[in-house]
């Protein structure tokens, strides 16, 4: 089997981190390509009325996520901790991340900034952090910051969620094959038997 799969992702998610870690094999099973697609999840929850789980008003519901993340750790045996700075606004890191596909240094950036954000647990809503993280990756953090500020990469941010929010996404982790949508890491069993159907 085979396909393209669009990864629509926010780096301040701590599923689209567990998603991220379950890709490899899917795409291995599959024969699959991603195409990864940074957005910002807060101008999704903006766009949709949507809001992060950790604030969901429903006490019970609120604390059954948080079991249920702690479950789905374990059983991928996934180096994980709830950051202690959540949430952090990732404007800059998702500017960064477009800003790193087109300097061609994704790969590296990408490989960094999820297990900062949810392995560690850093602070990377503070520069002197981002720049760390991004230093110990062997990735120019002055070019980066300097392209997070180009008006070439906002709009292309701003129109990459805006397209996740027009064709269906209402939060992250969200994949796209075709049309077809898969909201979160726990519905990737039901994208993988779609590319078998493909087939």
């Amino acid at each position: 089997m085979a396909g393209r799969i669009e990864f629509f992702f926010d780096y301040g998610s701590p599923y689209s981190y567990i998603a991220d870690a379950n890709l490899p094999g899917l795409l291995e099973r599959t024969g699959a390509e991603v195409v990864y697609r940074p957005m910002l999840l807060g101008g999704v929850f903006k766009a949709t009325g949507n809001q992060s789980p950790a604030f969901d008003p429903v006490a019970p519901r609120r604390g059954y996520g948080g079991a249920n993340l702690a479950r789905w750790v374990r059983r991928l045996d996934l180096a994980f901790q709830m950051n202690p700075h959540f949430p952090i606004n990732t404007l800059t890191l998702m500017r960064g991340a477009v800003a790193a596909q087109g300097e061609g240094v994704f790969d590296a950036y990408h490989a960094a900034l999820f297990p900062a954000m949810w392995r560690d647990g850093l602070d990377l809503g503070q520069e002197p952090v981002f720049r760390s993280v991004l230093g110990d990756a062997k990735i120019d953090a002055d070019r980066i910051l300097a392209l997070a500020g180009d008006d070439a990469v906002k709009g292309e941010l701003r129109a990459t969620t805006e397209e996740a929010v027009a064709r269906g996404a209402f939060g992250a982790p969200t994949f796209l094959l075709g049309d077809e949508l898969f909201f979160g890491a726990d519905h990737m069993a039901y994208l993988e038997e779609a590319l078998a159907a493909a087939e």
